[in-house]
């Protein structure tokens, strides 16, 4: 804990001095003196289009970071199957892990977490988060520009919400090639829409959209916090990241849903996480079977400061999380990963990305990892957890002969204090919502 500094301490002491809450300058609101440059993809350079602060642009993403790479086999099985239907190395079906038995195993969100942002249901928690928890202005009623003068209600649409879709190649080429009319918008249109207008269509927008609209102005701001109650968020923040654990009570779900998609290196990666797509192909014993074994491995005995679940029944996408080391500058940080299970596996690797922002010359800034045994010696002894285990290691001993990032590997070998500094203000900033307020 030397490392991490008396500047961290005496700011942890203002905030319990000033009640938990943020003056009006503290470490984490000044600007970074580091900050990746994202005004274009870094891959193409602005010229399949706009990237729109993300570091890698849709068109791009579409085609470098796929939901299954198609170069890797479906399964190194294959099966002939005899007259009888029966191909001679298929499981027993008498293993107690039938497939309605692992649809029941896998970590299932309520069904109440995929309805419409807002929804007509009502609880006695939204009526207090309207009165209390809804920012300024939330509390008296939001009339402005319906020009009725009345309180409006929750929105009352029946279907939910479509989930975000992750980037396609086709839709992205596609776009690229077909010339858009202009919109001929009268100026001033969207300022002066009704405030029932936008709650309709905020009613068709799934949660990263919408928390996206509270960011565009304060008057829509005022709409989402009054009518999103915050165990709606809470749900939100719970299907996005599974593993985040607060250790403080009486959280604003809405500001730490909103802090964790800002803490993220990628978005596409976290509407990719979310969709949970499926490989072309079929699943074979073995894979199944070792995921099993090392996903009840992870769940009973896991490494220390790791944690990783998969998403979906075939485990094809985890979510995983590692604290940073201890006498690094990433101690007392959560950082989330986002791990892609081929059907190839073990003959193939796993994707792995680093989720939340980190600064480390061997993670890119769309938060790819370069780890020797993922890309070039990948052995079938390795497991989920050994790769994680890898990673958390790689954060106390960057390898900068190659880097991900140069510049970074430069003023690590170079400057090593100044890098230090930056590494341990980005934690604090991007890998801290565990423990720091709102």
């Amino acid at each position: 804990m030397s490392l991490m500094g008396s500047e961290f301490f005496n700011f942890i002491k203002k905030l319990e001095e000033n009640d938990d809450k943020l003056t009006s300058v503290t470490p984490l609101q000044e600007p970074l003196e580091f900050e990746y440059n994202n005004s274009s993809c870094y891959v193409c350079n602005g010229y399949y289009g706009p990237s729109f602060g993300e570091p890698v642009c849709v068109t791009c993403h579409a085609f470098l970071f796929p939901d299954f790479p198609s170069y890797l086999p479906s399964s190194y099985f294959c099966s002939e199957k005899t007259d009888d239907g029966d191909s001679g190395n298929d499981e027993p079906s008498d293993l107690n892990f039938q497939l309605d038995r692992r649809l029941n195993r896998v970590c299932a969100f309520p069904s109440w977490c995929y309805r419409n942002s807002l929804d007509s249901e009502t609880s006695p928690e939204d009526e207090t988060s309207r009165t209390s928890t809804s920012g300024p202005g939330a509390s008296r009623s939001i009339s402005e520009g319906s020009g009725s003068g009345m309180p409006l209600g929750p929105i009352d649409i029946a279907a939910r919400a479509p989930p975000p879709q992750p980037p396609s190649l086709a839709r992205s080429l596609q776009a690229l090639s077909t010339p858009r009319l202009p919109d001929n918008l009268a100026p001033g249109l969207v300022e002066h829409l009704p405030s029932e207008v936008l709650l309709c269509i905020f009613s068709y927008l799934d949660d990263m959209s919408l928390s996206a609209c509270a960011c565009v102005c304060a008057r829509w701001w005022r709409l989402v916090r009054a009518h999103v109650p915050p165990p709606r968020w809470a749900a939100f923040t719970t299907r996005r990241w599974p593993l985040f654990r607060p250790l403080l009570p009486n959280l604003d779900w809405h500001k730490k849903y909103q802090a964790l998609v800002d803490s993220c290196f990628c978005r596409h990666c976290l509407v990719q996480m979310s969709v949970l797509a499926q490989p072309v192909g079929e699943e074979n014993a073995w894979r199944r079977n070792r995921l099993r074994t090392e996903s009840k491995m992870m769940r009973n005995d896991p490494p220390e400061g790791i944690a990783a679940a998969p998403l979906d029944p075939k485990c094809c996408h985890w979510q995983a999380s590692v604290t940073g080391p201890v006498d690094s500058p990433y101690e007392g940080g959560v950082f989330y990963l986002y791990i892609q299970v081929p059907y190839s596996y073990p003959m193939n690797p796993p994707v792995v990305r680093f989720l939340t922002r980190i600064l480390h010359p061997n993670v890119s800034r769309h938060g790819d990892v370069g780890i020797d045994s993922v890309h070039h010696n990948w052995s079938l002894a390795l497991t989920i957890g050994k790769v994680l285990i890898s990673i958390q290691s790689l954060l106390t001993d960057p390898y900068t002969t190659v880097c991900m990032e140069p510049e970074l590997g430069e003023m690590y070998v170079h400057d090593r204090a100044r890098f230090e500094s930056l590494a341990r203000r980005w934690t604090w900033r991007y890998a801290m919502h565990d423990i720091l307020p709102n």
